[in-house]
């Protein structure tokens, strides 16, 4: 049985501070983890896991570990938003925050290829996968607790307050892996990569501690009085893909920049000359920009809606992929830096509002499961498989020709998608939510 939804409640304001912050801080945490992965992928694990291929061959293996993080994603997106719709977000969140932690320790601990032959990049994938599935449920149960708990006319606000959380996990991995980096090449294959992934611990025990103490979201609670709640929420939103097909079009354009001018920059810019100290400082200053970037990006995104936003990020990637790819090939570093931090300011764009977005684009009984599919499957498209696919078109040399055509087309991806969707800021989330097209 379902009945009529009221007007959402005001927001407890305490509360609402508590939950972004404990979201940040768990969001920060959670990127900080999946985030220092793909940065070792492309600075030591082709050697210390893949040791047997030649360069070209050990980069693209290490960037397919890379790819099976995302490619569990999407599993993790279905198996915590199943029961963040049915039992809860906040239960969830805890499970996937201490999942994700425990992978990377593990991560820290694991032995080379050296040591133990193939059982160590399948141990490596292993926990690759772990990680994708903890991040899969992680980010959809953030936003919808903010989401949920703000008044509609300040979701996106809270929401970039949240999404900080990417470029501060981002920014701790970065900052981390340049202190490790100035090692000795051989300190640094043999113990100095470690140390970063079993940091992750006592950031874990931090973030556990902060989580634990939030409410559950009003919406959720509200809903299980008032909505029927699918058994099986994922069926539900297949069964109208229009919304999931969407949702996962919107997020291409900005998880495939995001593989770009981070994940596979630094593999780029040592290709064609670059020291690998360069390209690691300028995912500092990449980090740095996202952090002023996407809460500017969010707010305005309350002031003039979504889709304006996300369109004129979208719009400008296509516009300036090649200009920003000259830069890089110009062989300057502070052209290489500006570069990147163009990159990631047209990224923010289309990535900020994402959370609000794709929050409002599904009803309470299936949102958990609805936004963290559409968010997931954006992943795995356009930021799992861009550096595998990238690293493959780059193997008999290097060129920023396909590099360009890849950012450019994704953009026309975000682009369509929405094109194809109507504005959904500051409507009611008990409501109904219709599939979203024009």
């Amino acid at each position: 049985m379902s009945s009529a939804p009221g007007p959402e409640s005001v927001p407890d304001p305490a509360q609402l501070r508590r939950v972004a912050a404990s979201s940040l801080l768990g969001t920060a945490i959670e990127y900080y983890d999946f985030l220092l992965y793909s940065t070792m992928t492309a600075l030591v694990f082709n050697t210390v896991f893949f040791p047997d291929s030649d360069p070209a061959l050990g980069t693209i293996a290490a960037f397919g570990t890379l790819a099976a993080g995302y490619v569990a994603r999407p599993i993790g997106g279905i198996v915590f938003g199943h029961f963040g719709d049915r039992i809860g977000r906040k239960k969830m969140l805890v499970l996937t925050m201490a999942m994700m932690g425990v992978a990377s320790f593990l991560i820290g601990v694991l032995p080379t290829y050296q040591a133990v032959g193939v059982i160590a990049p399948l141990l490596l994938v292993l926990l690759r996968v772990v990680q994708g599935v903890a991040i899969g449920g992680e980010w959809g149960g953030a936003t919808l607790m903010v989401t949920e708990h703000a008044e509609p006319a300040r979701r996106g606000f809270w929401n970039g307050v949240m999404q900080m959380g990417s470029p501060i996990g981002s920014l701790l991995s970065t900052a981390v892996v340049a202190v490790v980096a100035m090692l000795p090449e051989d300190d640094l294959l043999s113990w100095g990569w470690r140390i970063p992934f079993l940091a992750s611990i006592v950031l874990l025990a931090a973030g556990l501690y902060t989580r634990i103490g939030v409410t559950e979201s009003p919406v959720f609670r509200a809903a299980e009085d008032t909505v029927s709640t699918p058994q099986i929420p994922i069926l539900s939103v297949l069964r109208r893909p229009g919304n999931l097909l969407l949702a996962c079009g919107v997020g291409i354009g900005p998880f495939a920049l995001t593989a770009l001018i981070s994940t596979y920059m630094i593999s780029y810019a040592t290709s064609i000359g670059y020291e690998r100290s360069s390209a690691v400082t300028g995912l500092l200053f990449v980090s740095s920009t996202a952090l002023i970037a996407i809460p500017l990006f969010s707010a305005l995104s309350d002031r003039v809606g979504r889709r304006p936003v996300v369109l004129t990020g979208a719009v400008a990637i296509v516009v300036l992929a090649w200009p920003v790819y000259a830069l890089v090939d110009s062989g300057s570093v502070p052209l290489l830096i500006a570069a990147m931090m163009l990159g990631q300011l047209i990224q923010s764009a289309m990535f900020a509002p994402l959370g609000a977005l794709l929050s409002e684009m599904f009803g309470t009984s299936v949102r958990y499961t609805g936004a963290s599919m559409g968010y997931q499957l954006a992943a795995l498209i356009g930021g799992g498989f861009t550096p595998l696919i990238a690293s493959t078109l780059l193997a008999g040399g290097p060129t920023s020709v396909p590099l360009i055509i890849l950012a450019m087309g994704c953009g026309l991806v975000t682009i369509i998608a929405v094109y194809r969707i109507r504005e959904t800021s500051g409507q009611d989330l008990r409501q109904a939510v219709a599939v979203p097209a024009r």
